[in-house]
């Protein structure tokens, strides 16, 4: 099959590196299309994987010229390709990004609620691309070893989970963070990363990160990062 460089309207995405292929084959190999190898790509990692792909009854594919196309500024020695999929969250606890615009700060946060046990990521439309990419390098893999939806409004979603207990997070909450006790389920709402969450959120249980006045907010990575701890220190 004939590959081309990433466009949003294309049934496939593909995984860049070492390591994302790796994550890619070991935790969601049914949607696995073909992987290729660089020729000059060799050694203990090399061996690993070919015989990961083997026992999934495949043999990479040894191309150059394919790495000058999806990865020509990068220095790359495999292509996981792999076709879309769609998940479906547990009823655990979970984050929910409202509108997120940034494919890095996107993979960032996979990254870190996979890192703190939060498996189960709601994304509410309109968003950035899940299957960018940048997205993929950002999460350093995590994004195959989570759970995400997406869905078209958050009324959507929170008809769909009526049964946890919501903590959008804004700078007009009254609640600061570290008075605040998590009910399970929870799930912990952000919202865009220029815009934040309209103010309809303050109905719920909303939380401030308390800092100090000498910047007016912090950035959406480092505000997820520090939620996500607090609400999960007592379980590691």
């Amino acid at each position: 099959m004939k590959y081309e460089k990433y466009k949003k309207d294309l049934d496939y995405s593909y995984a860049l590196g070492i390591t994302l292929t790796f994550e890619l084959l070991i935790n969601k190999s049914q949607y696995l299309q073909d992987v290729y190898f660089h020729s000059s790509f060799n050694g203990e990692a090399k061996e690993k994987m070919e015989k990961i792909l083997k026992s999934l009854g495949k043999e990479p594919i040894i191309s150059d010229k394919i790495f000058n196309i999806l990865a020509s500024k990068e220095n790359v020695y495999v292509i996981g390709i792999f076709k879309k999929f769609t998940l479906k969250l547990q009823n655990n606890n979970h984050l929910v990004l409202v509108n997120p615009a940034n494919a890095g700060n996107l993979g960032t946060i996979m990254r870190t609620s996979l890192g703190f046990g939060i498996k189960d990521i709601a994304i509410i439309k309109p968003c950035v691309d899940v299957f960018d990419p940048k997205t993929i390098r950002a999460s350093m893999g995590a994004v195959f070893n989570i759970n995400f939806k997406l869905y078209d409004s958050f009324e959507d979603y929170k008809q769909q989970y009526n049964n946890h207990h919501l903590y959008p997070f804004m700078l007009k909450a009254k609640t600061k963070l570290h008075q605040t006790t998590f009910s399970k389920p929870f799930s912990l709402i952000f919202g865009n990363e220029a815009t934040g969450l309209p103010d309809n959120f303050l109905n719920y249980h909303s939380v401030i990160i308390a800092h100090s006045k000498e910047i007016d907010s912090l950035n959406i990575t480092n505000a997820v990062s520090i939620a996500i701890y607090e609400a999960t220190k007592n379980i590691y």
